[in-house]
Parts: C-alpha cells; sequence; structure tokens
C-alpha cells in the first residue's frame, strides 16, 4: 500500500508561498549534532505542489540517514546547553545532584534526579545518563 503523505505536517519541512517574489515550493532544513542541512524544492522545477512535496521529503529522509539522524517524526534534541555535554542530564551544584529531564510518549514532562552524596559524582553521572537513555528509548519506542 502507497504511503499517504499530508500536506500540512511533515516534520523538518516548510511550505513557502511568497507571491511577490513568485515563489512556491517546500523548505527542509535537517538539523543534527550542530548542522544544518537545508534545501528548496520548487514546485515549478519539480512539476507541482504535490510532486515537490515529495521531492522534499525523499531528500529529508535521504539526508537524514546519510548524517546518522534517527528517522522520526518526533522532536529530538542533539546539542546540550548544559556544562554536562548530556541532553537532558544537568549538574545543579546548590543541591549537588544531577538532575534528569524528559519529554514522554504523549509529551508530558518527566524529571528525577541522582544524588552526588549518596552515589558519588562519577556514579551519580553515570546513572543519571542511563535514566535519560531510557526514558528517551521508551518515548521514541526503540
Amino acid at each position: 500500500m502507497a504511503k499517504k503523505v499530508v500536506l500540512e505536517k511533515n516534520k523538518d519541512v516548510a511550505r513557502i508561498d511568497q507571491e511577490d517574489k513568485r515563489t512556491h515550493g517546500w523548505y527542509v532544513r535537517v538539523r543534527f549534532q550542530g548542522t544544518t542541512h537545508s534545501k528548496f524544492f520548487s514546485d515549478g522545477k519539480c512539476g507541482g505542489r504535490y510532486s515537490s512535496l515529495l521531492a522534499a521529503l525523499a531528500w529529508r529522509d535521504t539526508t537524514e540517514k546519510k548524517i546518522g539522524k534517527i528517522r522520526t517524526d518526533k522532536h529530538l534534541v542533539t546539542v546540550s546547553n548544559t556544562t554536562t555535554g548530556v541532553v537532558g542530564v544537568r549538574f545543579n551544584e546548590k543541591l549537588n545532584r544531577y538532575e534528569v529531564s524528559w519529554v514522554n510518549r504523549v509529551g508530558k514532562q518527566g524529571k528525577t534526579s541522582v544524588s552526588v552524596n549518596k552515589n558519588g559524582k562519577e556514579k551519580a553521572f553515570k546513572m543519571a545518563c542511563e535514566i535519560r537513555n531510557l526514558k528517551e528509548a521508551e518515548r521514541l519506542g526503540v
């Protein structure tokens, strides 16, 4: 059975219609590990609105595979803003613990923490990372 493509919402693909510039097509932006790959698919060059969308989706999927990004319609965060360097794991100096955060399958925020006092800094960090990986795998159904 053929895969049905919805025109309204596709991850990393945006519709651009600028009448004044006579620009119509789909803009794809794939971000992974701090790098952005992007390309525009014109309706005129691809043979229409639907054909350009199919080309855009094919390019997105091929690009994700080429750079090693997991193909999912769920949002993935691949760059950490924390000093730990691990997405969803941060060190709280004031409370001397690693705090772990994630989003579950239905979009609800989850949080827990691992005490450095009870486990030691190295073990607490390892435990926090394991919790984060487990929760991310649950969310993605891996």
